[in-house]
């Protein structure tokens, strides 16, 4: 790629060129028709891919009940139609499960999946009905068992992480030969103890994780029934992939599923209840970011863009994610290498110094899809007086 010279193009160049029409994808077509009506920065969620990735988990886990991680993205109108598709839903705090139970959904389709959980928090998902819950440690099991009586809980194992792009392994999970005594131990002080859960970690691409994670999950079920405490959920937790770029390449769900399907099959009766905790399968492919280019200049001998978002909005998953993003501009033309900053005056708020980009203007379009999850939820309102983008549901 060849660089430009010190740009003195008009900075009021129009904001959106006309490429021909066979270059118009419908997602940019949606994109205009979204910028005739509201101010960037906005994100668009599509329900038509919420729906399809809700479809795509029921066909590839027809025995696996889905329990939306709302951290994810807990925009109400995104709970309100995973809802009504029926969908169940993981919470991790009072405020969540507060803000589930707002949209109608019943205490026995939620399941309190921290580990660690506040005496306040515990209270009220007594409070609420909220019964079935996980932990990892001895400690927690005191706690539950005196703030909420007959409680129903699933322990939650520490797994492999390998490959994982967030390993939450490193601050969450029991030791597996530590499984049946834990469970034991709720039992003694009049929890239910109702299964097993674990987490391979965020935005697994090895299949392997959930692989020996069932097979250790099998091991401590055979040990529970051996000594009469029959388990009843296997938990897989989430982590399940999806594509950032439009050619990225190893990445296929089906596949995963088909394979950890075979596996339940192979070390489970048919009378166990098996759950999941998807969210950024859920909500991560409908989200499509719009920002504009508020100023530019020229730096290391490359363009340098400035966004009306950036890493302290709705890019905070480049740092609380570890996520990647792939830049996308309305304007055609020969791409320079170019950087893109966001608009606070943090230098952290740098989103990258190597985007192959045409040259841009001021009020031209720079859009990132599959942007749904981790973006939004992690943003930080007002620093610098800079708000995160408003949510569109189309």
């Amino acid at each position: 790629m060849k660089q430009l010279p010190l740009p003195n193009g008009n900075v009021n160049a129009p904001a959106l060129s006309k490429p021909k029409s066979a270059d118009i994808s419908g997602v940019e077509n949606l994109i205009r028709q979204m910028l005739l009506k509201h101010k960037t920065p906005f994100m668009i969620i599509r329900k038509s891919a919420l729906e399809r990735q809700f479809s795509r988990f029921q066909k590839s886990f027809p025995e696996v009940t889905p329990y939306y991680a709302i951290k994810a993205n807990p925009n109400p109108r995104i709970v309100k139609t995973f809802a009504e598709l029926g969908a169940s839903f993981d919470v991790a705090s009072a405020a969540e499960m507060k803000l589930v139970m707002k949209q109608g959904v019943l205490p026995g389709r939620i399941i309190f999946a921290n580990t660690i959980k506040s005496k306040e928090d515990i209270a009220t998902a007594r409070r609420r009905r909220v019964r079935l819950m996980t932990f990892d440690n001895e400690a927690e099991l005191y706690k539950i068992a005196e703030l909420y009586p007959r409680a129903h809980v699933l322990l939650r194992l520490r797994v492999a992480n390998r490959g994982s792009v967030v390993q939450l392994s490193l601050k969450f999970g029991a030791e597996p030969e530590q499984g049946f005594y834990l469970l034991r131990k709720a039992k003694n002080l009049g929890l239910v103890p109702k299964g097993v859960s674990f987490h391979v970690g965020s935005q697994s691409t090895n299949v392997e994780n959930y692989l020996q994670a069932l097979e250790l999950t099998a091991n401590i079920f055979r040990e529970a029934k051996e000594n009469d405490m029959p388990l009843q959920i296997v938990d897989l937790g989430g982590g399940f992939p999806i594509q950032h770029f439009d050619n990225e390449i190893g990445i296929n769900f089906e596949r995963m599923a088909s394979q950890i399907r075979k596996q339940m099959k192979e070390l489970f009766p048919k009378n166990i209840r098996f759950i999941a905790e998807p969210g950024r399968f859920f909500v991560g492919p409908a989200g499509i970011l719009v920002t504009q280019v508020v100023g530019r200049t020229f730096r290391d001998n490359k363009n340098f863009y400035y966004l009306n978002d950036g890493i302290y909005q709705d890019f905070s998953g480049m740092v609380f994610d570890h996520c990647k993003y792939e830049f996308k501009t309305l304007r055609r033309g020969q791409k320079y290498m170019s950087a893109l900053a966001g608009p606070t005056c943090d230098s952290l708020d740098t989103l990258s110094v190597n985007e192959e980009l045409p040259e841009l203007f001021v009020g031209d379009v720079v859009y990132v899809k599959n942007i749904g999850a981790y973006s939004s939820a992690s943003a930080i309102p007002n620093f610098n007086g800079f708000e995160p983008a408003r949510i569109i549901l189309v």
